[in-house]
């Protein structure tokens, strides 16, 4: 279990990996070797895998996005997941329980990639079936 200090922690950071450990121990009122010591035990420990990068500005209001739901051929699994991993408008892939079986976060430039993308995925073998939900409007994002 995470104390409250890391929660809130981890909160800064997903809302901007690249505080500096100065703001961060600022924040919440503990020192820097605090801040460095505490993340680097969440890295050690794998609670925090990685840092990446959140598109903003401009370029992240003209992307369409879209949450496509995949069921597949079971024993075609490992084969479409593979296969959805080298589609790079893919961002996200879950394996989910219900009718479905994957939910892929689809990122694309236009209505015409993202079309696009939808009959590539679509087409992979060992896909059955799909259903998409065009995203109008993101509230938050952490």
């Amino acid at each position: 279990m995470l104390g409250k200090q890391d929660q809130e922690l981890l909160l800064r950071l997903r809302q901007n990996a690249r505080s500096s450990i100065s703001d961060l121990a600022r924040a919440l009122n503990v020192s820097r070797s605090t801040v460095q010591n505490r993340i680097a035990k969440l890295e050690a420990s794998g609670v925090i895998r990685g840092y990446s990068v959140q598109l903003g500005g401009e370029f992240s209001t003209s992307q369409v996005e879209a949450h496509v739901s995949v069921k597949v051929f079971q024993k075609l699994t490992a084969r479409t997941n593979t296969a959805l991993e080298r589609i790079s408008q893919v961002s996200q892939l879950y394996s989910v329980s219900g009718e479905y079986d994957l939910i892929a976060i689809v990122q694309a430039q236009s209505l015409e990639e993202l079309s696009a993308v939808l009959d590539e995925i679509g087409n992979l073998e060992g896909v059955e079936r799909t259903n998409s939900a065009v995203v109008l409007e993101t509230r938050f994002r952490r």
